[in-house]
């Protein structure tokens, strides 16, 4: 008979954060492009972070996979600080899967090979898993039927959905996206953004750069709000949006009404 009891110690595994970012600071030259972000995201929760361009959102998001370094504070994943380099920051990454404004696939490679070259290479599986599951994964994103064609033979929107399966298939804890959308054509966007809701309803821990508003509103447990490099205001989505508390907020909100 199983016990309903919860212990101390799954409290507390529960209650440490996938992701922590504790005082970071990040200058690019004389520029202040992160100043003393706090952020903490728990499992299976979803955080949009929105602004306006050059206010920090694409640099936080490379700093949690150690794509940028930064000057001081803390990142941590599950409580561990994220490495400075080696075995120990590729497997930290690997766990992490993100998701880039360019798709970033290997020109030369067709696009099953490109979902198992990470599970082969990095985790190990024997290439026949691999496939199989790179399949399942491509199946899920709505593009198996495409598996063995390159990149270039693939719309915008259909390797952004590869390039998803692709992070999926690392089984990671959480995933990052940096504007997956902004390189888009519009009817793209809706198809790549699907997949994305769909991630979230299965419990996917996700933080997520965009400029589309009503997936924020409508996918985020909560969102960021950037500019100069900080943290503005973060809340609820319906709060958000309809009750900013900062000035800077309104602005921001008022200025890309009707876009």
């Amino acid at each position: 008979m199983t016990s309903n009891v919860e212990t101390s110690a799954d409290r507390a595994a529960q209650a440490t954060p996938i992701i922590e970012l504790r005082h970071v600071d990040k200058h690019f030259g004389d520029l202040h492009v992160l100043k003393d972000v706090n952020l903490s995201v728990g499992k299976g929760e979803v955080v949009v972070v929105i602004g306006p361009s050059g206010s920090g959102k694409s640099t936080l998001c490379r700093a949690i996979n150690r794509l940028e370094t930064i000057d001081s504070g803390e990142i941590l994943i599950e409580g561990q600080p994220l490495p400075q380099e080696g075995k120990e920051l590729a497997a930290m990454r690997a766990e992490l899967g993100m998701v880039f404004q360019s798709f970033n696939l290997f020109a030369h490679m067709s696009i099953l090979q490109n979902v198992t070259l990470g599970p082969t290479e990095v985790l190990g599986l024997p290439k026949a898993e691999a496939e199989a599951r790179a399949m399942e994964l491509l199946e899920r994103v709505g593009v198996a039927s495409q598996a063995h064609k390159v990149p270039a033979q693939l719309s915008g929107g259909q390797q952004q959905r590869v390039a998803i399966a692709r992070s999926l298939a690392m089984h990671p804890k959480a995933m990052l996206f940096d504007e997956p959308t902004s390189a888009l054509d519009p009817e793209m966007i809706n198809e790549v953004l699907d997949v994305m809701v769909d991630l979230a309803r299965q419990g996917m821990t996700m933080i997520v750069v965009t400029h589309e508003m009503n997936f924020a509103r409508r996918v985020a447990d909560r969102v960021v709000f950037m500019a100069d490099g900080a943290i503005v205001e973060e809340g609820a989505p319906d709060e958000f949006f309809d009750h900013p508390t900062s000035e800077r907020a309104r602005d921001f909100l008022n200025s890309i009404k009707g876009h």
